[in-house]
């Protein structure tokens, strides 16, 4: 590298540095796309109890939901914009400058990728550069993180999957997120930003959307202890998952931009568990035999499964010092006794 091209590199990187660090009596803003998601609503909570400003983005849609983040909405600036409205993100930031900017909106299901592929593709993937762009153009010193995702492994070429696993994708979902992650990598080599991806492996809570399988067995075995339900219909009953307590995942997301260089991370438990081991945990909680009550659709299986996900986050360990501190049981339990509370409050038991 010439000498004159290291030096302004060198100014560069301290003034982006300053620029962070900004003003101490001032509080850090944070804008996150996705705020009324999972994830969204949790790390919100989290930057909250940092003392952030937090700045949620959210869609202008004739049905608002803002059920996750109610408890919190009054400590929250809500702004309309959109991933497929480049305009509307950067007036977000030219009004708020955020330093910090956690992208975690997307369509996030994976069987609907399927009946929406091209919208999956504009959201989950061209959304990202749109992001990515609007921070170049209004502020490059802003610190960005992307929601990857275990999918991106899909077929997987090796077990566990780390940071330089080949990817193999088998949704159109995980294929635009393999897109999010190298326009990601993209941006942070050929402009300077500090940008990372968090290949984040499942993780659940009981904010976790009803179409989700831990959700949908969670919540069909506490509506069958209840009497609601006599049957729950699954699909891949042997295919394998990395499940995580979202709560726990958030503060990862939090540690990658608090670091001194921009880089990727596997977020992970390191431990498998089949949609068959989920089903006995949450059954035989509620002290129910699980095969008396699911059957096998094999409408609801894949065109193309993921068969075994799981995850080898040494290198989040080592260099964020994050682990997991909620375990695969005491997850699935905390499901249930949300659900079985949901649904005793929705059907006055």
């Amino acid at each position: 590298m010439a000498g004159h091209e290291w030096r302004q590199r060198a100014l560069y990187h301290c003034l982006l540095t300053a620029r962070y660090q900004g003003n101490p009596m001032r509080p850090k803003k944070a804008l996150i796309t996705g705020v009324t998601g999972q994830d969204g609503s949790y790390l919100a909570e989290f930057l909250l109890g940092k003392g952030y400003q937090v700045i949620g983005m959210v869609r202008r849609t004739s049905t608002l939901n803002f059920e996750r983040i109610e408890h919190i909405q009054d400590q929250l600036v809500l702004a309309q914009g959109d991933l497929l409205d480049q305009s509307s993100l950067v007036a977000i930031i030219r009004e708020h400058r955020p330093q910090e900017i956690y992208n975690l909106a997307a369509q996030s299901f994976v069987p609907t990728s399927w009946k929406q592929p091209v919208l999956t593709g504009e959201f989950t993937a061209l959304g990202v550069t749109r992001v990515l762009e609007a921070i170049r153009m209004v502020d490059p010193t802003i610190r960005f993180y992307q929601a990857s995702s275990s999918e991106i492994f899909g077929k997987v070429r090796e077990v566990p999957q780390k940071e330089k696993t080949p990817f193999h994708p088998r949704s159109p979902y995980g294929v635009a997120k393999v897109y999010g992650h190298w326009i990601t990598v993209n941006y942070r080599e050929s402009y300077d930003i500090f940008a990372c991806s968090g290949i984040l492996f499942n993780h659940e809570s009981p904010r976790r959307g009803l179409e989700f399988v831990t959700r949908k067995v969670t919540h069909g075995a506490a509506q069958i202890k209840l009497g609601l339900a006599g049957e729950l219909q699954l699909g891949n009953l042997d295919a394998q998952r990395d499940w995580g307590f979202a709560g726990d995942y958030v503060r990862a997301m939090w540690l990658m931009l608090q670091q001194g260089q921009p880089d990727d991370y596997v977020v992970a438990t390191g431990k498998t568990h089949s949609v068959r081991d989920l089903c006995r945990e949450a059954f035989s909680y509620l002290g129910l035999e699980w095969q008396d009550h699911v059957t096998v659709d094999p409408g609801l299986i894949r065109p193309a499964e993921v068969d075994q996900l799981v995850g080898d986050a040494s290198k989040a360990r080592q260099v964020l010092g994050w682990q997991p501190s909620i375990s695969f049981r005491e997850l699935i339990r905390m499901m249930v006794d949300a659900d079985l509370a949901l649904l005793r409050k929705e059907n006055g038991l």
